[in-house]
């Protein structure tokens, strides 16, 4: 049985004009590998973003980047360290929490936006008094087979 390893996720990415963050749970293996959010090409997110706004799909992090910034999205993942084996959430193991105040203080958020259950579940149990500006999102996973982009496409506007 492989062993899970302590892994370390991205810093955040915004900048002063960010007004939605939005929060994952931790990168997966292909994020991790590929040095930035959402790597898998099988999650929606990238997609979804590129809809919502009405544009290319960005493929470069630099690409991916740009396109959360030109738009006011901040991007973090509310672990920032865990024990893990592969990308599943429920193996995230000995987590330390996202110190959300570091970029809630430097930037204009206004709405959380968290993607999925586990960045949802972590979120609640560590942030009660922020619940008023987050919402729970469905994951762009490819796994979540209950996926609807209209949702999150209604939040980002």
């Amino acid at each position: 049985m492989q062993m899970a390893e302590r892994s370390i996720g991205f810093g955040p990415v915004f900048d002063p004009q960010s007004t939605i963050l939005i929060l994952g749970s931790f990168p997966s293996v292909l994020s991790r590998k590929g040095g930035f959010y959402y790597g898998n090409k099988q999650n929606r997110f990238w997609s979804v973003l590129a809809c919502a706004f009405n544009c290319e799909k960005p493929v470069t992090n630099e690409e991916k980047r740009d396109l959360v910034l030109r738009h006011g999205i901040a991007l973090w993942d509310i672990v920032t360290e865990c024990e893990i084996k592969g990308s599943m959430d429920a193996d995230i193991k000995n987590h330390v929490v996202a110190d959300l105040y570091t970029v809630l203080s430097q930037t204009k958020i206004r709405k959380i936006l968290l993607n999925g259950s586990k960045a949802y579940e972590i979120f609640c149990a560590n942030y009660p008094r922020l619940m008023g500006m987050a919402k729970k999102m469905p994951s762009t996973s490819s796994a979540n087979v209950r996926f609807d982009m209209n949702e999150w496409i209604k939040e980002l506007k």
